[in-house]
């Protein structure tokens, strides 16, 4: 039996970690880390763990390091996957250095590129760009499935000072990002984004959603929101949104 961890916002990561489990057959359990993460004990116990994040600034999401420092590893093998749209910075550096310290005998490190979803800094994708990144993620996630199957191994240098800069200040960012967002009067209460939301950082009161300090910055309220209604930095109610295009909101959901 093997256990694959995830995080994702906008289903990139999601979509990735299915597809390594429809290929390896039988056995596999996928398992939410934005719900693991906020168990006292977490005990990782399987033939092989695999983990799958997305790169955030350079760097391991906040609660992906949680997760990975708090957790207890009985296992022979785990697999390391970032999925990432412009770069992937320091963040399986990231991870290796935690892994490194939790005495599994044999690792690997890979990369997943895939649509960049961070469309407040960089904007929407382009269609013909999004297919073709769509295309790599696909190609890389069965490579990555093979390297899981046969237990491969490798190392990654774990030396990326600018990374562990740039991913610093993102992590403290998020400590306040979450009071930026906007709701338009377009907001309807359908509570997509509280269904979806990774970290359960979303609830609705009064036909509205409000925002916590658990929030990750993970994108996903104002790109799975069906009315556009949420906003964060040079978002308008016109710009394009994106989610992967084979998620939907159930598989999204933070009790999954």
């Amino acid at each position: 039996m093997i256990k694959i961890y995830y995080f994702s916002g906008t289903g990139n990561t999601l979509w990735s970690a299915k597809r390594i489990a429809e290929i390896y057959g039988p056995g596999c359990e996928l398992i939410n880390i934005g719900t693991e993460a906020r168990k006292n004990e977490i005990i990782a116990e399987a033939e092989a763990v695999v983990l799958l994040f997305p790169s955030y600034a350079y760097g391991l999401p906040v609660i992906v390091r949680r997760f990975l420092k708090k957790a207890v590893f009985k296992t022979p093998y785990a697999a390391s996957f970032v999925t990432f749209g412009t770069r992937q910075g320091g963040a399986l550096a990231g991870a290796s250095r935690i892994i490194k310290r939790k005495k599994i005998n044999s690792a690997y490190y890979g990369l997943i590129p895939a649509v960049e979803n961070y469309i407040a800094i960089f904007g929407p994708p382009k269609e013909e760009t999004a297919r073709k990144r769509l295309a790599m993620q696909s190609e890389a996630t069965e490579f990555a499935a093979r390297c899981v199957i046969e237990r491969r191994t490798n190392s990654v240098a774990t030396f990326r000072p600018f990374s562990a800069f740039v991913s610093l200040l993102f992590s403290l960012g998020i400590k306040i990002f979450y009071r930026f967002y906007r709701v338009s009067s377009a907001c309807d209460g359908c509570g997509v984004c509280e269904k979806m939301c990774p970290v359960s950082a979303v609830a609705i009161r009064e036909n509205r959603p409000v925002f916590s300090g658990k929030c990750e910055h993970c994108n996903g309220c104002f790109n799975w929101c069906p009315q556009k209604a949420i906003s964060f930095g040079r978002l308008r109610p016109d710009t394009p949104r994106y989610h992967h295009p084979e998620i939907g909101v159930e598989g999204m959901s933070a009790k999954n």
